[in-house]
């Protein structure tokens, strides 16, 4: 049975320094966003889509911030991507 490791960062300011609630979570399935105590974003690491909280990816202007950062892309984008079927709206927090 191989051993799951998670670990869990702040997400970095231009400057360098921890932005207080906005976390990167790293296991071996793939990297997640939290901001604050809700789940964002999900990216996999061997396939499969990226996966957005149906309920909380655009829930504020600052965590619509933070998910740009670790998606790397704009709300345009994402939206497009979503309407495509490219990311799925998803449950990340139950």
């Amino acid at each position: 049975m191989t051993q799951s490791k998670m670990k869990v960062v702040n997400l970095e300011s231009n400057r360098g320094n921890n932005i207080a609630n906005q976390f990167e979570i790293t296991t071996n399935e793939g990297r997640y966003f939290q901001s604050y105590r809700s789940v964002i974003a999900f990216i996999p690491f061997h396939g499969g889509k990226i996966k957005l909280d149906e309920t909380y990816w655009d829930y504020s202007k600052t965590t619509s911030k933070y998910r740009n950062i670790f998606l790397g892309e704009d709300k345009k984008t994402t939206e497009k991507k979503i309407a495509s079927g490219e990311y799925e709206l998803c449950d990340l927090n139950s």
